[in-house]
């Protein structure tokens, strides 16, 4: 229980503020100790443009600037101590918020925002590539805001004017810590994505770790290889890149920090080789640290290896907590300098201009589907049977169809802001539609899209069929989703948390309570577990059906996004239909 101290609300609560206006207050709770080691790992991962931080949920509500003043603290801290501390973000950086996604050009604010954190070694995500003008930035812009920091194993850029293919970074990093000098061979990888605009290359990494640079790097003398990654952790690319080195370089320990699946989640590859993952959205900031880094070059380690993690969430008492700081002493003026940054882009943006007011809140997997409470229920029943529609075709009776992943967080009862809506959806997505199909073919299609992935996947070079449904449920091979339905409690979901205080500890709040590979203790602070149940890949709405009868034909309406998994089901349904059937129903953004 020593592992254990309680954050009291009293003694805290009354002096700490949120960093933006109007965000909630921080929340106290029981805190697990950070374990510090010689060296260590502050890592973000899947932030998504949420760098003011969760103006609605009390303990994710610190910001950028916030999170500079905690790192700050932290170097000051591995200084004094001799140890040395790196901070790692491993892509996804972009869409998902207003503070990205809501200017013209997108991320007009959020690349000056960004980079004054100084991140050591940092690697691109697959929503950094999917449109062409995002790519141009990332190459125009965050890579020489990082230069020499930022790492591109297997990402090439595309020059528009001369089409001439380049890395677009360097494709690994060899350098010295500052205070230990330990030597250190770094590689930035992403999944094999292939849904990147035509700007850039990503070259699968099964033939990347081929290739005589990454054989030569992986037979370096160091002592300690990082490997950073938009991979999720339990994704065949990650233990494909543990066995390529390994197979070389037996011996040296290697740290892997991913992301993509947007959980937390520690894998143990072999005693001294670990993996972790932060979470999404700027609620979480990673933590690892690593002992027994002993050896010299040229020698066999004597000495064992010990890593140690914990998932930090993004609330400022447990910040002032880790630092041992206070309202007063916490900030940095560099850390409120960018606070004031993201207040004024907010401003400016109108971000905060409220449409109007949601009656409950609408869960995407904390409730069941479907479900009087289900974001999905919701959009089925209320909003697709009025924006799936248009002015030529109302009359007629269609199958709108929506993936899931389209949908990427809750609505909370009350003001539902400009902020709100890019949050629920930042996608520029159109509905397309595919005229007078059959019924009797149409009806197969959204149990095809939920159900028979592998058919599909076999059928085609499309990517798999997960890919439309939430990042949550993808990109793992065992289940690492806290579960529980009806009150039973599932899979890793549970009260894992040792209880010392008695009958007076604080009410706890509800959020993480992960299990991973190094058992039931990452969170930094106790929290009560929340629901999480499975949703499809797709919802459907029927509209204008006939009354009492079935239709003979009708319209399939569905978002651009999964036009290449929706027409190979119209095939395997027995349609004869192709991209040149499919229609735009209007032309406009599912979010505005």
């Amino acid at each position: 229980m020593a592992f254990l101290t309680l954050l009291l609300g009293g003694a805290l609560a009354s002096v700490a503020e949120a960093a933006q206006p109007g965000a909630a207050s921080p929340v106290a709770a029981p805190m697990r100790e950070l374990q510090w080691g010689q060296l260590n790992f502050l890592h973000t991962t899947d932030t998504h443009g949420w760098h003011g931080g969760h103006l609605q949920e009390s303990q994710y509500s610190a910001d950028w600037g916030d999170y500079i003043s905690f790192a700050h603290h932290m170097r000051k801290r591995a200084d004094d101590e001799g140890r040395d501390l790196l901070l790692v973000d491993t892509g996804d950086r972009v869409e998902g918020n207003g503070l990205y996604d809501a200017s013209t050009p997108k991320g007009q604010y959020y690349y000056d925002i960004y980079r004054e954190q100084d991140v050591d070694i940092l690697c691109v995500g697959n929503h950094e590539l999917y449109q062409a003008e995002t790519a141009d930035a990332e190459h125009e812009r965050t890579v020489p805001n990082f230069k020499g920091k930022y790492i591109a194993s297997n990402l090439d850029y595309i020059d528009p004017k001369t089409g001439k293919m380049s890395p677009m970074a360097q494709r690994y990093k060899k350098f010295q810590t500052k205070n230990q000098k330990l030597n250190i061979v770094a590689f930035g990888f992403l999944f094999d994505f292939t849904g990147n605009a035509n700007n850039t290359y990503v070259q699968p990494v099964r033939n990347t770790i081929k290739e005589k640079w990454f054989q030569d790097a992986a037979r370096e003398e160091t002592d300690l290889f990082v490997v950073i990654g938009h991979v999720g952790l339990r994704m065949q690319e990650f233990k494909d890149i543990y066995t390529a080195i390994r197979r070389l370089n037996w011996h040296t320990p290697i740290a892997f920090f991913g992301g993509h699946a947007h959980v937390r989640d520690t894998v143990r590859f072999d005693e001294k080789a670990l993996a972790i993952a932060s979470g999404r959205y700027f609620e979480t900031i990673g933590w690892m640290s690593i002992d027994g880094i002993t050896k010299k070059i040229g020698e066999t380690p004597t000495t064992s290896v010990s890593f140690n993690r914990r998932y930090i969430d993004n609330n400022l008492l447990g910040l002032y907590h880790h630092t041992g700081l206070n309202k007063d002493s916490f900030p940095t003026d560099h850390g409120r300098n960018v606070t004031k940054m993201i207040a004024q882009a907010r401003t400016e943006l109108n971000l905060d201009y409220t449409f109007g007011c949601a009656p409950r809140d609408y869960w995407m997997t904390r409730t069941p589907y479907p479900g009087k409470d289900s974001i999905y229920t919701w959009l089925e029943e209320e909003v697709l049977p009025d924006i799936a529609t248009s002015k030529e075709r109302k009359e007629k009776a269609r199958l709108a169809i929506l993936n899931t992943g389209a949908i990427r967080f809750d609505i909370f009862k009350g003001g539902f802001t400009r902020d709100t809506t890019y949050i629920v959806s930042p996608f520029t997505s159109v509905f397309n539609y595919v005229p007078d199909v059959p019924y009797i073919v149409a009806q197969k299609v959204i149990k095809l899209l939920n159900n028979a992935g592998p058919i599909l996947k076999s059928l085609s070079t499309i990517p798999d069929a997960r890919f439309m449904g939430i990042p949550e449920q993808f990109a793992t091979t065992q289940s690492i989703i806290h579960q529980r339905t009806k009150g039973v409690a599932h899979s890793n979901l549970g009260n894992d948390y040792q209880q010392p205080f008695g009958q007076d500890r604080p009410a706890l709040v509800g959020g993480y309570t992960t299990i991973d590979d190094m058992g039931n203790d990452g969170d930094d602070a106790v929290h009560s577990p929340i629901d999480f149940y499975n949703v499809p890949n797709c919802v459907q709405a029927e509209i204008e059906f006939p009354s009492g009868r079935e239709p003979d034909t009708v319209d399939v309406v569905f978002l651009d996004f999964i036009q290449p998994w929706v027409l190979l089901a119209l095939e395997y349904a027995g349609g004869e239909f192709t991209a040149e059937d499919c229609t735009i129903l209007i032309p406009l953004l599912f979010v505005s």
